[in-house]
């Protein structure tokens, strides 16, 4: 059998290496994936990423495959339901996050033509390439991801510290942050 050599992080979960090796770190330009990226991070915050993968089907069932116009207008009544909803993360602010976070995400839509043009004009349209050549030296937030949270937050976003947003961009492609020796680093 073939040894890969990847990233530590997903381990030898199977989910977790198919993640690693089919989305995280690819740029993504998509804004209806986007904006369920974004979401998802912040139902992230304070647990592991494998346990929103885990539950990440549930989590677009729950919130109609993240359609940010749908979203939007959710209701109160729409919002409570999901906090009896035993498949999902069951937090207050982070449920009710993604209504604003969809009303914000439309404003940026309406103001720039995109979110993928918001978004990416951060890193000027490129990738960022770092070299890092183990985990322990991927930072959990960098200036430009404190510069990224300080502006969303300013246009109404929720759930969008410096941790989340730097996690985000790694997610979303705008930093490549595979370790040099992970057969990704150069696949980006």
């Amino acid at each position: 059998m073939e040894t890969i050599n990847r990233c530590l992080w997903p381990g030898n979960d199977p989910l977790y290496q198919a993640y690693h090796d089919h989305e995280w770190g690819k740029p993504l330009h998509d804004d209806q994936a986007l904006f369920e990226l974004l979401c998802l991070e912040g139902f992230q915050s304070g647990l592991s990423w494998i346990t929103i993968l885990r539950k990440r089907e549930f989590f677009r069932e729950a919130f109609e495959h993240f359609d940010y116009r749908v979203l939007a207008n959710w209701t109160e009544e729409s919002l409570i339901s999901q906090l009896e909803n035993p498949l999902i993360i069951r937090n207050r602010l982070k449920i009710w996050s993604v209504r604003t976070n969809a009303q914000a995400f439309i404003r940026i839509q309406e103001k720039f033509g995109s979110f993928d043009r918001f978004i990416w004009a951060f890193v000027n349209d490129q990738p960022i390439q770092n070299h890092f050549t183990s985990h322990e030296a991927l930072p959990a937030s960098t200036e430009l991801s404190e510069r990224m949270s300080k502006e969303l937050k300013k246009l109404g976003f929720k759930f969008v510290g410096p941790t989340i947003c730097y996690s985000f961009m790694q997610a979303a492609g705008l930093v490549n942050d595979h370790i040099t020796s992970c057969f990704c680093y150069a696949n980006k």
